[in-house]
């Protein structure tokens, strides 16, 4: 990239769960535009592997972000680093089972990771951009936080938390000048879906495809949103400087139903 000029050049992003799927690809995607990123996750050799593949400018730290001692140890690595841009994209999809048959231990491991996970990274980054007076944090929910799917209920609450955790946080720290917005994709492409089609399809007694079908048509345009997609709408939601307190739909229209 030397020699060319980027939206985002200059600024430094740290991406909770940036090992692979979303994370990788919102790291990807930021770095095209310029950022120099540093991703975090729970597994060294496929933080590794992942910043390698994405080359020069990705650095990578371990980090479980459901530990506070995990988070501070992390904000300790990079106090010399100015993080201005903050995707907490960590979480885990939890069980797939009626509310009845989750046990404690399912439902408080799925807030641990993708709500107090938010808030430790929150809580330990924001400081720096506020005292700066500018940064931006996004926060990965999605539109099961909006709209039931059944047998899903940690995760959904789970996501219907960071979206309120969202909208009060831009309110805290909107006037000191760091923007905090959320995006929440639907159903996306890759190993995840997989699983949960393969598990739908188990408990149904129908095929993985028609598992599929039935969940995609459910958007408007007939498909699930990719990796890349995602990651495409993370830059573009960090080029909308009025964009404060959002939280933004990328669905293929799975909300509109």
């Amino acid at each position: 990239m030397t020699g060319t000029t980027t939206p985002l050049a200059g600024r430094t992003a740290l991406v909770s769960g940036g090992g692979n799927g979303l994370g990788s690809a919102i790291a990807r995607s930021l770095r095209s535009d310029g950022a120099h990123v540093v991703i975090t996750g729970r597994t060294e050799r496929t933080l590794e592997e992942t910043a390698a593949r994405l080359g020069p400018g990705v650095d990578h730290r371990v980090c479980d972000v459901s530990r506070p001692g995990d988070v501070e140890t992390l904000a300790e690595q990079l106090a010399d680093e100015e993080i201005s841009i903050l995707v907490n994209n960590a979480g885990i999809a939890g069980p797939v089972a009626a509310l009845t048959d989750v046990t404690p231990q399912e439902w408080d491991e799925v807030f641990a990771v993708n709500v107090r996970g938010m808030f430790l990274m929150c809580r330990a980054f924001l400081p720096p951009m506020t005292r700066r007076g500018a940064g931006d944090v996004i926060n990965v929910a999605s539109v099961s936080g909006k709209r039931p799917l059944l047998r899903r209920t940690p995760y959904c609450a789970s996501k219907m938390a960071v979206i309120g955790l969202t909208t009060t946080l831009a309110c805290e720290v909107g006037p000191l000048g760091v923007r905090v917005n959320s995006l929440s994709p639907g159903p996306v492409s890759g190993p995840r879906m997989e699983r949960n089609f393969r598990l739908e399809a188990e408990r149904a007694g129908s095929s993985r495809a028609e598992a599929e079908a039935a969940f995609v048509s459910r958007a408007a345009l007939g498909r699930m949103v990719t990796e890349e997609e995602v990651g495409s709408a993370v830059t573009a939601m960090l080029r909308m400087p009025g964009l404060c307190g959002a939280d933004i739909d990328l669905s293929a229209g799975m909300v509109a139903r």
